[in-house]
């Protein structure tokens, strides 16, 4: 999901040197991994009263006024740096969203928006359960990755968190491990706890685990 680095790389090398367009190029480079990543993560009550646009649009223009102290003290990958500015602004929305509603979203962040991204379901689906399993029918199947996505939903949100970060955002461990400040052991942990509690929603034999 997110681009690769080596050409963020040069471009943040040309943002140093006072290329005047690589700003621009740097941000349109990451537009639409950022928009994929609002999108799954707006509360559906959120959603409706505002743009995603407008929060890639926000998300763009704050990265673009602190990216020289970005690159003074470049303390991780600019594509974890530029995430991060997404999810705090997601978080504020939510929070501002719950003011105005009287009711915690944060805690009951719907990742109905998740439904969008219907490939990493179905990969992830896929990988909950034995091949022989997987239904062939597309109605079937689709039907399969909503019984996957209601679980997702009911996990605890520090397991939630990092299956979105692997599967929907397509982040490695390690990558991982960064954003959440935990060693790559401890990632790796968590992310199989909650892949075990998730085929346990699903009704999933553990015995038939193949990760």
């Amino acid at each position: 999901m997110w681009p690769e680095g080596e050409q963020t790389q040069e471009l943040l090398k040309g943002v140093t040197d006072g290329d005047s367009q690589a700003v621009n190029r740097l941000m349109d480079r990451h537009r639409e991994a950022v928009r994929r990543m609002i999108q799954m993560r707006l509360d559906q009550a959120v959603a409706r009263r505002v743009d995603a646009s407008d929060v890639v649009q926000d998300v763009l223009m704050e990265a673009s006024q602190r990216l020289k102290d970005y690159l003074a003290n470049p303390v991780m990958p600019f594509h974890l740096w530029l995430r991060q500015l997404a999810k705090d602004r997601i978080i504020d929305m939510h929070r501002r969203h719950r003011a105005a509603q009287r009711r915690s979203v944060d805690r009951e962040q719907n990742m109905s928006g998740l439904g969008n991204d219907e490939q990493s379901a179905a990969d992830l689906a896929a990988l909950l359960k034995d091949a022989e399993l997987t239904p062939a029918a597309a109605a079937l199947r689709r039907e399969m990755e909503q019984r996957f996505l209601v679980a997702l939903d009911q996990l605890e949100e520090n397991d939630r968190e990092i299956v979105v970060m692997r599967h929907f955002e397509h982040l490695g461990n390690s990558e991982v491990a960064e954003a959440l400040g935990l060693s790559p052991p401890a990632a790796g942990m968590r992310y199989l706890r909650a892949i075990r509690r998730l085929r346990e929603l699903l009704g999933s034999d553990d015995a038939s685990m193949s990760s």
